[in-house]
């Protein structure tokens, strides 16, 4: 197909070339919904034949039907370029000297117009052409890790990050942010806080909800405040630094064990679960919001521990679940397992047979709770003991994906399950709490006067 037409077919190729209108041109459409002025954008492989795609002068794309088009017409003409040019970052000997560690994800991404899908696509060097203003609080060296989305990231990429960042330490480096997809960035977060214990640094990743070419991205936003962290603040610990409300006022640093993203498009996706957040991040300051924190140190000792076992799984248990679930995983040769249960720690009595047989095949056994916020609690109910005594282990109130990690993390290093058990159960990075805060849990709940009343006069 023509370069004129890229990725049209069908009804809708038949418009552009009815109008003599080619992708990449300025064009006015008249349709019976209206007038539209913006730029025909090429189409995506598999998308449908009934639309044009145009790219308005606010940023933002839309469809147009082509069967409600009435008079189209061009009026000038400019392909876009959408790859962002590397620069040199500039080097200053009074600012702190930060590493950048790029992974992939959406803050290091651009969107493929032929694919319409959202590619690993920038370097570290090219989010310096993105965002200037970096130069402005540090100087920044960068490493291309991994090109991979953030669901493709697994045990291999969490060692091979850590003794980076070990090495970075050693030699000096003042701070580390690491750009990641925020769709496991809670998972990568968790693994990074055992591997990594006793930082002199902070150790700050940053991702984006919206990818770079749209306006209401908040990836520049994100990079001034994870440099802002890495730079200036004196907590020294993995953390994840994201939009705090979905405006534009501050960041939130989440440490890397109680946070978990909470929305799948919200920039303000990421929230700190049964605590409350490390410090609130804007451009020119850091506010604390508490002190029991590994603080900044001048030396550089850090403690890696580049350990997992892959053979471990999460179950998220459900009403009516078999047995065979459990069963299957025993038979593939799963060492751990962390279930999800419901309430204070349960599931159905029929699953019992199969923990038994788990228990007694030496696969360790883990609650959580589903319910994210809250502890196991599994003394209460005759479900809870009788799981007990059947070997399940309650795990405080680590959330799930914590819990799965630290026991991948913890069966890495021993096959013993006594001091697996010893492990997991003693705090190493705040995944487990003594008690959570009054202010660790709040839902504002839509449709609640006090609630509706509270937002307008604030924001969410």
């Amino acid at each position: 197909m023509s370069d004129a037409f890229k990725g049209y077919k069908g009804r809708a190729l038949e418009t552009l070339k009815k109008f003599n209108v080619r992708v990449w041109s300025e064009t006015h459409i008249q349709s019976r919904r209206g007038a539209f002025k913006g730029i025909i954008l090429p189409r995506a492989e598999n998308d449908d034949d009934r639309h044009l795609v145009l790219k308005l002068a606010n940023g933002y794309n839309v469809g147009v039907a082509v069967d409600t088009i009435e008079q189209m017409h061009q009026v000038g003409y400019k392909e876009a370029h959408y790859k962002i040019p590397e620069k040199e970052f500039p080097f200053s000997p009074a600012k702190p000297n930060i590493k950048l560690f790029g992974t992939g994800g959406t803050i290091a991404s651009r969107l493929d117009y032929r694919t319409g899908a959202v590619i690993p696509a920038f370097t570290p060097g090219e989010l310096y052409g993105a965002v200037p203003e970096l130069a402005d609080i540090c100087n920044l060296s960068t490493e291309k890790l991994f090109s991979v989305f953030s669901e493709n990231m697994g045990s291999a990429e969490y060692i091979t990050l850590a003794k980076a960042i070990g090495a970075e330490i050693e030699k000096g480096i003042d701070g580390i942010i690491i750009g990641h997809g925020t769709d496991t960035m809670h998972h990568t977060a968790g693994a990074l806080a055992f591997m990594i214990q006793n930082s002199p640094v902070p150790i700050v990743m940053v991702g984006s909800q919206r990818s770079s070419d749209r306006p209401s991205s908040d990836a520049a936003l994100n990079l001034i405040h994870a440099a802002t962290a890495a730079c200036r603040s004196d907590i020294a610990e993995v953390m994840v630094c994201m939009f705090g409300p979905t405006s534009d006022e501050y960041a939130l640093l989440h440490r890397g064990t109680r946070v978990r993203k909470m929305h799948s498009s919200y920039r303000s996706t990421f929230r700190t679960v049964g605590d409350i957040p490390l410090a609130m991040v804007q451009r020119d300051k850091i506010t604390p919001f508490r002190n029991d924190y590994h603080h900044r140190r001048k030396d550089r000792k850090v403690d890696i521990y580049p350990y997992f076992e892959e053979r471990v799984t999460m179950v998220y248990y459900y009403p009516n679940m078999h047995p065979d679930i459990i069963d299957a995983l025993v038979e593939k040769g799963y060492k751990g397992i962390v279930i999800a249960g419901t309430g204070l720690g349960h599931v159905n009595k029929p699953v019992y047979p199969a923990i038994e047989r788990a228990v007694k095949a030496g696969v360790a056994i883990y609650m959580t709770v589903q319910t994210l916020w809250g502890y196991v609690h599994m003394f209460v109910y005759e479900t809870g003991r009788d799981l007990i005594a059947k070997g399940v282990i309650p795990a405080e109130n680590m959330l799930p994906e914590v819990a799965y990690v630290k026991l991948g993390w913890a069966l890495g290093q021993t096959d013993d399950l006594e001091e697996v058990k010893k492990i997991m159960l003693t705090g190493v990075c705040g995944e487990i709490t003594e008690r959570e805060p009054y202010n660790g849990y709040l839902i504002f709940q839509g449709g609640i006067p006090e609630i509706e009343e509270f937002l307008k006069k604030v924001h969410k």
